[in-house]
């Protein structure tokens, strides 16, 4: 029971960094070390689960797709996006400064544990970090798609694209679909589906229902199919994909630098300003350039309580392995 409450709150934790533009949940999923088993287990949903499945042979099913794992951790996912998303929104546009140093100081933790994991470093495992930075830094850098497509086979390809990121440790879903310019679409509309039900307006809370409905599907589908070329790379490549997955943390950096100077902004089909481009500066230099408070001070103690956290779940897993 313990061992399903712990895994239960890593998928939390997850669902609450795949709200994140720019945190992956699929990096919680690696520092917590769960993150090859949720592979295995989704790369074990195929034609012969269906079978069972079609056959009658529940028992059989579950265990062969690992259903326990995936039920408690999903369970934690849904429950943390539906019930935090609201909170990390209100902080990420009101708190960004103190958000984004929580998470950096939990990403830099994360690449000191993470390269634990590689056995031997040679020239294939250095150049596959190399090209991951690259790779994840590129993508963070470039433009947000200036408005939103509502349509049910955008929100199908967005939800298929978006997933593969949130299963790669440093590539953040959640800023793809910024990126794919369905973010607001998506977050909101479970936000709108929310109000709806509580107001017991079924249509209206329907309407926005069918949206993360497709959303879901076109993640279910992507999931399933870039699980298996993850798994495949785990298990005959393991430290050049270990370092491959250690460059996109790296690369993700310069998505999560706390302060930033806004280049260049669009208007939404709300009619609400966004930024389009934005440059990494520093503390003093934010000040200057915006007139705010750097929040150095608090923004550094937040960065060390993220690098903490890391090392205390990595110092429970190590005494629970010892333990065992």
């Amino acid at each position: 029971m313990k061992n399903r409450i712990l895994l239960f709150f890593k998928g939390v934790a997850m669902g609450a960094a795949d709200v994140v533009p720019g945190v992956s949940g699929g990096t919680i999923a690696f520092i917590s070390g769960i993150y090859e088993e949720l592979l295995n287990s989704i790369k074990s949903v195929d034609l012969e689960a269906l079978k069972l499945l079609l056959k009658g042979r529940f028992a059989d099913f579950w265990a062969k797709i690992n259903g326990t794992f995936l039920a408690v951790l999903f369970g934690g996912i849904a429950v943390s996006i539906v019930s935090l998303s609201r909170i990390v929104l209100y902080l990420l546009e009101h708190q960004p400064i103190l958000l984004w140093s929580f998470f950096f100081g939990l990403i830099i933790a994360s690449i000191f544990l993470v390269a634990k994991e590689i056995k031997a470093w040679g020239v294939l495992p250095i150049i596959s970090l190399v090209v991951g930075a690259a790779i994840a830094y590129y993508i963070t850098s470039i433009g947000t798609i200036a408005d939103e497509n509502t349509s049910l086979f955008y929100v199908f390809i967005c939800g298929a694209v978006a997933i593969c990121a949130m299963i790669l440790p440093g590539i953040s879903g959640s800023f793809i679909l910024i990126l794919m310019g369905a973010y607001q679409l998506i977050f909101g509309s479970i936000q709108k589906t929310i109000d709806g039900l509580v107001a017991s307006d079924i249509g209206e809370a329907f309407n926005h229902f069918k949206l993360i409905l497709i959303f879901i599907v076109g993640c279910l589908f992507g999931l399933l199919s870039f699980s298996r070329v993850l798994s495949w790379l785990f298990k005959h490549h393991h430290d050049t994909t270990v370092a491959l997955l250690i460059g996109f943390l790296f690369g993700s950096l310069n998505k999560i630098w706390p302060w930033k100077e806004t280049i260049t902004t669009y208007t939404d089909r709300h009619g609400v300003v966004k930024p389009l481009l934005q440059e990494n500066v520093l503390p003093f230099t934010y000040t200057e350039i915006t007139g705010e408070p750097s929040q150095l001070v608090w923004a550094v103690i937040l960065a060390i309580l993220g690098f903490f956290c890391v090392y205390s779940l990595e110092l429970f897993s190590s005494r629970k392995t010892v333990k065992s």
